[in-house]
C-alpha cells in the first residue's frame, strides 16, 4: 500500500500524519510532500510527536513535483490549500481523500502557549488517520 500525504509546507501536519501511518503499520509505503515545501520540519511538530514516542526528526519537507509520475493507492490532502492547488498526477492515483486540519503553525506565543495547540492538532491527526487506517487499509 503506497500513500502520499499532501500539505502546503510539508513541515507539520503532513509530517505528523506520515509518522502516524508508519507507526500503525511498518509495511506501508508512506510519503509526504508540499505544494510549497518549507526549508525544514517544524520543531514544535517534532516535539509534539516525540512526546508520544514517534520520531519524525529525520523527515524532510519534499516538493510534490518529486512524486507526480508515481502511482499511489491513496493521495490524502490535509489542508484546504493543498486540496485546491493539488497538481495533476501523471501516475495512477486510485483514491483521493481530504482530511482538513487547522495549521498549528498559526499559533503564536511562547513554547508553553503554542505546544497545547500542536498537541490538539496532533491528537486530531492521530484519531482521523487511525480511523482511516482501520477502515480503509487494515480491512483490505
Amino acid at each position: 500500500m503506497k500513500i502520499l500525504i499532501l500539505c502546503t509546507g510539508n513541515s507539520c501536519r503532513s509530517q505528523m500524519a506520515e509518522g502516524f501511518l508508519k507507526s500503525f503499520d511498518s509495511r506501508l509505503e508512506v510519503y509526504s510532500a508540499g505544494t510549497k515545501p518549507a526549508d525544514k520540519p517544524n520543531q514544535f511538530a517534532i516535539k509534539a510527536m516525540a512526546e508520544i514516542g514517534i520520531d519524525i526528526s529525520n523527515q524532510k519537507p519534499e516538493n510534490v513535483q518529486k512524486y507526480l509520475l508515481e502511482s499511489f493507492d491513496y493521495l490524502i490532502t490535509v489542508c484546504d490549500n493543498a486540496k485546491e492547488t493539488c497538481p495533476v498526477f501523471l501516475g495512477k492515483v486510485k483514491n483521493r481523500l481530504h482530511l482538513d486540519f487547522e495549521d498549528p503553525a498559526d499559533a503564536v506565543g511562547t513554547e508553553e502557549e503554542v505546544m497545547p495547540v500542536y498537541r490538539l492538532v496532533r491528537d486530531k491527526i492521530r484519531n482521523n488517520f487511525h480511523k482511516f487506517y482501520l477502515e480503509k487499509i487494515k480491512g483490505e
